[in-house]
């Protein structure tokens, strides 16, 4: 699955609550200057309109005729058949709206809808993280390959997306990846995305800092806080970017735990990842207790923070092994070490958000 040398063009649209911006993408790069106007939030009418003008100015631009449309947008949706649900960013959809049809209708052209984490994974797996630590690998000499890739947005939500040997996981309603669903380890009540988001960064640091939720700064100054660039409470700083990275850490090792791959992050709270990080990667390595006290590990696979060099440098490793074929004089080599690795974006969240509707979208047509 490489697209990098394609000549066919894809409009794409990155849909926000704010504003929805328009893009072309032709061998995995943008070809025209990006073009944004409003979402209209509140009004469906104006929201579809805007969202065709936007499209239509796209096409407009293009020197070559497009040969489909793809792009995120928000769920719930039972997006092969590009209907959208009720919307609590765009409160416009309040649920049963034909997108993809109408789109499909305006413009003649086959329409793609999927969530952000799933396209964030998409890109990942084809032009981002998945190459680029197959690549290291391949420098390193070592045989093993990686196919299975977990794309995690961490920001205003917790979003995932889950992607094996050029694959898409979307599953039967559309639901595939849906970690933010997964049980809190540390409220158990609720649901990763209290810990998992923003609020949640806000929520421990106001808690820890004694402050109202109201009057916690944003996780963008409280990474700066712990790194002593911005006045604040240091300690309750790390507290809050611990939590946050012992709970993600458990909800990847439940992932992990049937995908069997590595993961990269993307989303806005990645920036702080010098802090949080190596709290996932802790948790990945903990271990449960049997019935008998003993203790055993949370995953099978050894994990390793892959933005650390020294841990970088032992995954990329492994443990090289040569080994007696049974019975005759042959041997073979082979890399013995079970292992998983957790790294941050290369290419940037919406970069690679719209590879991955570039991606989607052209494999769907080549199927």
């Amino acid at each position: 699955m490489n697209f990098d040398s394609d000549k066919r063009t894809v409009m794409t649209l990155d849909a926000g609550g704010t504003n929805l911006v328009f893009a072309a993408i032709r061998g995995n790069d943008q070809t025209v200057e990006e073009i944004a106007v409003p979402s209209d939030a509140d009004d469906l009418d104006k929201c579809l309109s805007n969202i065709v003008d936007g499209f239509s100015q796209i096409k407009s631009k293009l020197k070559d005729k497009p040969v489909a449309i793809s792009f995120a947008f928000p769920g719930p949706a039972d997006y092969p058949k590009g209907i959208i649900g009720a919307l609590p960013n765009l409160p416009a959809f309040r649920g049963d709206v034909a997108l993809g049809p109408m789109l499909q209708e305006k413009f003649g052209l086959p329409v793609f809808i999927n969530n952000d984490g799933n396209l964030f994974a998409y890109g990942e797996a084809n032009a981002g993280y998945l190459p680029y630590i197959n690549g290291l690998l391949a420098e390193a000499g070592n045989p093993k390959r990686y196919k299975s890739l977990l794309g995690l947005t961490l920001g205003t939500g917790f979003g995932a997306g889950i992607v094996h040997d050029g694959m898409l996981i979307i599953g039967d309603n559309s639901n595939a990846a849906e970690i933010w669903l997964l049980r809190d380890k540390l409220s158990p009540r609720a649901n990763i995305e209290e810990h998992a988001s923003i609020r949640g960064v806000r929520r421990v640091y106001a808690r820890e800092a004694g402050i109202r939720f109201e009057d916690a700064p944003e996780p963008k100054d409280i990474f700066e806080i712990c790194i002593g660039n911005k006045i604040g409470d240091k300690q309750a700083g790390f507290r809050s970017f611990q939590e946050m990275g012992e709970a993600v850490g458990d909800a990847i090792s439940s992932a992990l735990t049937l995908i069997d791959g590595i993961a990269v992050i993307g989303g806005g709270l990645a920036g702080a990842s010098e802090i949080f990080l190596p709290y996932v990667v802790k948790e990945m390595n903990s271990s449960f207790v049997g019935s008998e006290g003993k203790p055993f590990r949370r995953l099978v696979q050894n994990a390793y923070n892959l933005e650390d060099d020294a841990e970088l440098e032992k995954f990329l490793k492994g443990v090289a092994k040569e080994i007696e074929v049974y019975g005759t004089s042959k041997k073979i080599k082979y890399d013995a070490e079970m292992r998983t690795g957790v790294g941050i974006s290369k290419i940037g969240t919406s970069r690679a958000i719209s590879i991955g509707a570039y991606a989607f979208a052209l494999s769907s047509l080549d199927k």
